[in-house]
């Protein structure tokens, strides 16, 4: 059964509608969102489970791709360029797989259509499982504890940026923990591996391993009509890094 997202929508124009990544909120996308919005009818989305969308009892890629379907058919939306980051990239293959005549365009940001190991998420789970936000008394402390398991300042800023004060005395996270460390498995898994004929378009940062090389033979038999872009200066959260350079090429196609 879907839910209802919560979304942020602002423009005219050819609909992009835009999906953030694991443990991330439409926020993340609000400066590209804003500058697309002027000639375009943007579309930021909190899938389900982060930001200020419902949390659930469970997540997995076919239930994402319905929340976004519900959404989209309820706004009325047709020939969109749908946009994923990470776990939104492979809610926009599962979308476009089921619903192929509602796209017209696949951008999938740093996201290939593979199933990912369990490594990529272990420290970032294991601190957040741990962090006890409801019994500490500042974000200062939650950064602190967060810095045990993640050492990189910049994954620790993008988390507390889902972290806000649920009551003037208790901290809470945006996304559901449990059910996200719960269905991990769910998350990491692989796209159907049905073929897509949607034109799509892969942007993938050049530090990255997310889409290495080695898979674009076999990400091309899967999409014909699909193109890979590389930002090579960028990681994986390509659109943070290089914000300018991913507006370029989502413009390119909408």
């Amino acid at each position: 059964m879907s839910v209802e997202l919560f979304h942020r929508r602002s423009g005219q124009g050819t609909p992009v509608v835009v999906l953030h990544g694991l443990f991330g909120s439409s926020d993340n996308w609000g400066s590209i969102g804003k500058a697309l919005s002027a000639d375009h009818d943007v579309v930021l989305v909190d899938q389900r489970d982060h930001g200020r969308s419902p949390h659930t009892d469970g997540v997995d890629y076919p239930a994402m791709a319905g929340d976004v379907h519900a959404l989209v058919e309820r706004l009325g939306l047709r020939d969109i360029v749908l946009v994923g980051h990470s776990m939104g990239g492979k809610t926009a293959m599962y979308f476009t797989h089921r619903w192929p005549h509602l796209v017209k365009h696949l951008v999938s940001v740093d996201m290939g259509p593979r199933e990912y190991p369990l490594s990529n998420q272990a420290p970032i789970l294991e601190a957040l499982t741990t962090s006890n936000v409801a019994e500490r008394g500042s974000r200062k402390e939650v950064e602190q504890h967060l810095a045990q398991y993640v050492p990189e300042p910049g994954v620790q800023q993008f988390l507390l940026k889902s972290l806000y004060w649920e009551t003037p005395e208790r901290l809470a996270w945006r996304f559901n923990v449990p059910v996200l460390a719960r269905d991990i498995g769910n998350i990491l898994a692989a796209a159907p591996p049905d073929t897509i004929r949607v034109p799509t378009l892969f942007i993938r940062g050049g530090q990255s391993d997310y889409i290495p090389r080695a898979d674009m033979p076999a990400i091309k038999e899967q999409f014909p009509n699909s193109r890979v872009e590389t930002v090579d200066y960028a990681g994986h959260w390509v659109h943070a890094q290089a914000p300018d350079e991913v507006m370029a090429l989502i413009r390119s196609v909408a």
